[in-house]
């Protein structure tokens, strides 16, 4: 009689399909980024090309998700991962979720550009600039957390959303007092806060995939563990 294959042979099918759907959750997570970097420069140069090439990328991250779904299935099917293999899977599956609905939101402000026309801001773009960048870099570092599986990092991670969070409420107020003001201004307000508000969801949805990442690594909901 044939003996049982070794550990390692036994995982080799496992660690090849793993590192693959992982590969396809990191592509995913660029072309992200790129939609939240291409949809605030379209914003800022009034770019209707660019931004109709937002919204025409969000096809190919919709069928990424999905893909990314059907791997991680048939994953759990065939090799019968366990304990943190099964985690690690899951939580694949849950950020492609993540990362998916921010490309909507990417797309969302693509949409905006293409409402505004030529319409100027009514008031300079500081506060959207600035969420852009900090959505960008949590949402790499939060990728970067779980290649590593540090719990720790991806707090810290999790943490900087209240920057977003702040800026959000600082623009917030200021178009709301600029509408009162000016009843003219309130479409383009409007606008502007609508665009913020899709930055600012981001931002929790980068917040999402930290805690992700803790309950991956140490078994502990939200952003609190050990």
């Amino acid at each position: 009689m044939e003996s049982a294959p070794s550990l390692p042979s036994r995982r080799r099918p496992l660690d090849e399909r793993f590192d693959a759907v992982q590969n396809e959750l990191l592509r995913m997570g660029g072309l992200v980024d790129q939609a939240i970097d291409r949809s605030v420069q379209a914003l800022r140069g009034h770019d209707r090309t660019l931004a109709e090439t937002v919204i025409a990328g969000d096809a190919e991250m919709n069928r990424m998700r999905y893909e990314v779904e059907e791997a991680c299935l048939t994953l759990i099917a065939t090799q019968q991962p366990a304990a943190g293999d099964l985690r690690a899977i899951l939580a694949i599956d849950a950020i492609a979720v993540e990362l998916e609905r921010m490309g909507d939101h990417a797309e969302g402000i693509a949409k905006i550009v293409l409402r505004m026309g030529d319409e100027p801001p009514v008031k300079p773009l500081v506060e959207i600039p600035k969420m852009a960048d900090l959505c960008r870099t949590m949402l790499k570092q939060s990728l970067d957390t779980f290649l590593a599986r540090d719990p720790k990092a991806a707090r810290r991670v999790g943490e900087q959303d209240d920057e977003i969070d702040n800026l959000y409420r600082m623009l917030f107020d200021e178009l709301v007092s600029i509408m009162a003001r000016d009843p003219s201004t309130v479409e383009r307000g409007t606008y502007l806060l609508w665009t913020a508000h899709n930055l600012e969801r981001i931002g929790d949805r980068i917040t999402n995939i930290s805690e992700r990442v803790i309950f991956m690594t140490t078994g502990q909901i939200g952003m609190v563990y050990p």
